[in-house]
């Protein structure tokens, strides 16, 4: 299963928050445990709706890269030893506010909404974001990493959330934006 790195020319795209010679994207990995397989008709509604959010996405203002297998998404990637239930997302973008635009006011929203049709309850962070240099793109590895330094530490620079963001590198704070929370 080779993992793709998104459509050639969606790779690495100029933008982005600058500061020195640096330009900031911003990376973020959501996780969640199926409640069925991906083959089974309990989540084929969500499975026939991934290529349209992720077309979404990628047209989003902001986009940089998402982690996809030549399928065109991550569901196959078996990133948890064990547990073939648990699936990831792993993407970059220009800057927080982008890519909460595309995950609370797109019809990405709806979907998310309905998480719960979909995904058992973790009851731990299965979100983290973080900044990265432009021009490089997360592991696995690291984006995992980065989600247990925010399960032991809390949010920080390192791991943070939409609901406790941290500034990019040398970047003004950014406030809280009580839209950039999960509309359940």
């Amino acid at each position: 299963m080779p993992i793709r790195p998104g459509p050639p020319h969606r790779t690495v795209r100029p933008g982005g928050v600058t500061l020195g010679a640096v330009t900031w994207h911003l990376a973020q990995l959501n996780i969640g445990r199926l409640r069925a397989p991906v083959d089974d008709p309990a989540t084929a509604e969500f499975m026939a709706a991934l290529d349209p959010i992720n077309a979404l996405a990628e047209g989003s203002s902001g986009f940089v890269w998402r982690l996809q297998t030549e399928e065109g998404n991550a569901t196959s990637i078996r990133a948890f030893e064990g547990d073939d239930l648990m699936i990831l997302n792993l993407s970059v973008w220009e800057s927080l506010e982008m890519l909460a635009d595309y995950v609370y006011r797109t019809a990405h929203t709806a979907f998310l909404q309905r998480r719960r049709e979909w995904f058992e309850r973790l009851g731990e962070a299965y979100l983290v974001l973080w900044w990265i240099p432009a021009g490089t793109l997360p592991t696995i590895d690291e984006a995992l990493a980065r989600l247990d330094h925010l399960r032991a530490s809390g949010p920080t620079a390192e791991a943070f959330t939409f609901r406790q963001p941290f500034a990019r590198p040398g970047g003004r704070a950014i406030p809280t934006d009580e839209r950039n929370t999960c509309p359940v």
